[in-house]
């Protein structure tokens, strides 16, 4: 009997180390990303697959970590929760990758997550808003990006009172995305003693506003809280200055993009929008930004754009989780080396993270910036701790 159980408690132990060490050999460690590459949204993924590849091959030509060079692999999941679970079904059990890292898409992450804990895979960082992505804790699970609600819960409190505005309303997208973005500026709101006069919804792929915006206009709103993508944004702006009104716009991280200015023109100026890393233009005036954009340019052929600096940052920190756990890389090192992780702020402006066993989101702090003359233009920094 006790030789039974010994052989049984060693079986376990070999399996749960073979599980371990997915992904990982003497030379080579492979690691995975799940991309829109042809969807609705197949411009920003593909941006974030560069930003990765670009960091990727940095590390590789500096030797790998500990002799190990890094091989990057990338499925499309069109941005579709289905074809999410069979990429990541591919990259997890044919591929035996170590890690995914930045997939993109709140539904797609959570999709695939179960098919990832089962084999012991780390969700490193999806490319998603969602306190879904670190939460409630998991040892194999880590967020990229603060949740729209404590964004926006201090983003449209300090907006309001930076602009001095006097009337607040909201406008939404009638989802998840749109509440949790519309519940963390109320929170933020009533901190200062004040709520929305007037909010409104619309359908998602509504590219008609004429009536929410007028309802907004006769509240006498002078602050309009966005619950919007790019361009519902860029419509419910438009309809507002058709109309001759001009109250102060402002929105979740889902609006900081180069297409706001690019599909609305001049009339987008003065949007404010939610924010952690800075927005990469070529003549940046910092010269370490200048540097990487050009170096992107270089590498790419296109300008590059803050989904180019995501994807870039969320490899560069699963590869600094990597250094740290040392030679001996496996799943536990990883977790161990994580759990203990400070990582100081880049040259893109991101906050100092802190990781531990039960703060598997670095920060949940950002900034906010303003479209001046079609440019995104810090206004507002990291708020005082």
């Amino acid at each position: 009997m006790k030789r039974t159980l010994s052989a049984a408690a060693a079986l376990v132990l070999v399996t749960s180390s073979a599980l371990a060490q997915q992904g990982i050999s003497k030379n080579e460690v492979v690691v995975g990303t799940v991309q829109d590459l042809s969807g609705p949204i197949a411009a920003w993924g593909k941006d974030v697959l560069n930003g990765m590849k670009l960091r990727t091959a940095e590390v590789n030509e500096q030797g790998g970590i500990h002799g190990r060079k890094i091989r990057l692999l990338a499925e499309d999941n069109s941005y579709d929760p289905k074809k999410t679970v069979l990429a990541a079904q591919k990259l997890v059990n044919q591929e035996k990758v170590f890690a995914i890292m930045g997939l993109m898409g709140s539904s797609a992450a959570v999709a695939a997550m179960p098919v990832l804990m089962d084999k012991n895979v780390l969700s490193f960082m999806p490319m998603s808003s969602s306190r879904e992505m670190y939460e409630p804790v998991h040892k194999l699970k880590w967020g990229f990006a603060p949740s729209n609600f404590d964004s926006m819960k201090s983003t449209t409190t300090r907006v309001y009172q930076h602009t001095r505005s006097t009337k607040a309303c909201a406008l939404y997208q009638d989802d998840d995305f749109g509440l949790e973005v519309f519940r963390g500026g109320e929170a933020g709101l009533k901190e200062i003693k004040t709520d929305f006069v007037e909010k409104t919804t619309y359908k998602r792929g509504s590219t008609d506003f004429s009536s929410q915006i007028a309802r907004l206009k006769n509240a006498g709103c002078d602050f309009v809280m966005l619950g919007t993508l790019i361009r519902e944004t860029v419509g419910a702006i438009g309809e507002a200055r058709k109309l001759g009104w001009s109250p102060v716009f402002v929105g979740p991280q889902t609006v900081y993009t180069d297409q706001i200015p690019r599909l609305g023109g001049k009339a987008m100026d003065g949007l404010y929008g939610d924010m952690f890393v800075q927005f990469p233009y070529m003549d940046d005036a910092s010269q370490p930004v200048r540097f990487w954009a050009n170096k992107w340019k270089t590498q790419f052929g296109n300008d590059p754009t803050v989904y180019s600096v995501y994807g870039y940052l969320i490899a560069d920190r699963l590869y600094a989780g990597m250094q740290k756990a040392g030679p001996n890389l496996s799943v536990d090192s990883f977790v161990k080396a994580m759990d203990s992780m400070t990582i100081p702020p880049d040259i893109f402006g991101s906050p100092t993270l802190t990781f531990s066993a039960t703060k598997r989101l670095g920060s949940t702090a950002s900034r906010v910036s303003q479209l001046q003359d079609g440019r995104w233009k810090v206004v507002l920094d990291y708020p005082k701790q």
